[in-house]
């Protein structure tokens, strides 16, 4: 063989060779049903994972892998997006996360309603709703990077990403939180939300419909939020009212976001109370109307009923009130609150002051506005369940495969790839979370294998710790994290991490 000839073989021999490392893979998907998060119909296709991230989506039958996956008859999707969680403390004091991963959840949102574990110093109990989280001595980041640093070393199954709550920061700066903060205070707000947001907050929070925040002015929220802009922040708010006062704090939420030339998102967008019933169209168009001038969104979840500290302004007789649990009372925690009172002989409100602090069930919504709101295109879904609560909302086991079986499937609200849209690829664009949310080449392989027939929640009111069924497969990072209804940890791989918002991204106009 002539020198030609030699370098000719060894050529073809090396463009074999990177030929054929191209088309290997660590995991292999065959004949899936892919939903790409887009909101595009499922198409059949396979797809290859290598070194944590997507490599390839189409036919891919020259492909090998050193792990291959049937995935016939199944969708395959991205991983679900709980954009808001109260999972603060829960993600480094329970890093398994088995009642997000078993419906398909692989990054959690944290730090809503104003309330956050970072960063925190108390000097006392926590003050309610930070309770929420959990007792004191889980309030231990008195940092947002202290927090950060936590969870990497916790190596949570799934991603964290985190906002900074407004309620959190007043009770680091304030003696009491029944007034308006002074000019002083709110510059040593404004100096934690920044340090925040340089390691990597996704933004600020408010929860001004709670007894702590009620009495912040607008004002002390405009000032407080300054700073967003310049990091590419966001804000999201739980509304200062979601009753009869709602457009009025949706006003207010569009002014703060405007003047902090921010994204705004309004947190579990709902028409509480009996008397708001069938006012969702009116609300929507509300928020539609803002979208025409600024980033406006919504997230909700698919229940009519909602779960909090218990609140004296929430006590009526129209709609039912279950008791989750009481710390002076702890006997009375899964029962009516009509029925404590009716035992007690005492009206609702008095039985309501002798349970405090505890927490409740409202059934204080409509079907009809839960749709609207939930089939609407500006919304994304988040559970905001509450880990720490001894019987807890079903939305904490059950929110995600509740939109797949029951609201898509069953009701036919919406096609199960507007569904996915809504929990993947819609929220990852809402909330900034770089490279997922969809099943994309070069995107990180978060993706959950479920069965479209019979996905569904099995969590109730009365047992609400029950694992979807129908989610077969949660992948988080490209390491297998759930199969068949167990977590599959057993060399203790978790492959979740913090997800810093990028500082490459762009300021909001």
């Amino acid at each position: 063989m002539s020198h030609s000839e030699t370098r000719t073989a060894a050529s073809a021999d090396t463009a074999s060779a990177a030929a054929s490392a191209s088309t290997q893979c660590d995991i292999l998907f065959r004949n899936a049903f892919v939903i790409d998060g887009s909101g595009a119909d499922p198409v059949p296709a396979d797809v290859a994972v290598r070194g944590g991230r997507i490599a390839a989506v189409g036919d891919l039958a020259a492909w090998q892998a050193g792990h291959v996956v049937d995935a016939s008859g199944k969708v395959l999707s991205p991983g679900f997006i709980d954009v808001h969680t109260h999972d603060d403390t829960n993600v480094i004091r329970t890093p398994d996360m088995f009642p997000k991963l078993s419906q398909g959840v692989t990054t959690v949102v944290v730090g809503n309603c104003g309330i956050s574990a970072a960063p925190v110093s108390l000097r006392g109990e926590p003050p309610d709703p930070m309770n929420l989280l959990g007792k004191t001595e889980a309030f231990s980041y008195p940092t947002f990077a202290s927090y950060v640093e936590a969870v990497n070393a916790a190596r949570p199954a799934i991603n964290v990403a985190a906002l900074v709550g407004h309620t959190a920061l007043r009770n680091n700066h304030m003696d009491r939180l029944d007034r308006a903060a002074s000019t002083e205070e709110i510059d040593g707000m404004r100096a934690q939300l920044r340090e925040s947001l340089e390691h990597g907050a996704l933004g600020l929070s408010t929860g001004l419909a709670y007894g702590n925040a009620i009495n912040a002015p607008t004002a002390e929220v405009l000032a407080l939020s300054e700073p967003l802009a310049e990091f590419g922040g966001m804000y999201a708010t739980h509304l200062r009212s979601e009753f009869a006062d709602i457009l009025d704090a949706m006003d207010e939420a569009f002014r703060i976001g405007k003047h902090a030339r921010v994204p705004v998102v309004i947190s579990h967008l709902k028409c509480a109370g009996v008397e708001n019933w069938g006012r969702s169209a009116e609300v929507l168009k509300a928020l539609e109307l803002a979208s025409q001038h600024q980033h406006v969104g919504c997230d909700c979840y698919p229940y009519t009923a909602s779960s909090s500290t218990l609140d004296l302004k929430q006590v009526t007789d129209t709609y039912d009130i279950q008791v989750t649990w009481s710390e002076p009372h702890p006997e009375q925690g899964g029962k009516m609150l009509a029925a404590i009172a009716g035992e007690w002989q005492v009206d609702l409100h008095e039985a309501a002051r002798r349970l405090m602090p505890a927490g409740a069930v409202y059934h204080c919504m409509s079907d009809d506005d839960v749709n609207r709101i939930l089939s609407h295109p500006a919304s994304v879904v988040g559970s905001d369940g509450l880990p720490n609560d001894p019987l807890p909302h079903p939305r904490l086991w059950g929110a995600f495969p509740r939109v797949l079986g029951y609201y898509s499937r069953e009701q036919k609200l919406f096609s199960m790839a507007v569904a996915v849209r809504k929990m993947t690829g819609l929220s990852a664009e809402r909330f900034g979370l770089h490279q997922r949310g969809f099943v994309r080449a070069g995107y990180w392989a978060d993706l959950v294998l479920f069965d479209a027939a019979t996905v569904r929640d099995a969590a109730s009111f009365t047992d609400p710790m029950q694992p979807a069924h129908g989610i077969e497969q949660v992948w988080v990072n490209g390491v297998l994290a759930y199969r068949g209804g167990e977590l599959k940890q057993a060399t203790g791989e978790r492959a979740g991490r913090f997800l810093a918002r990028p500082k490459s991204e762009p300021k909001a106009a």
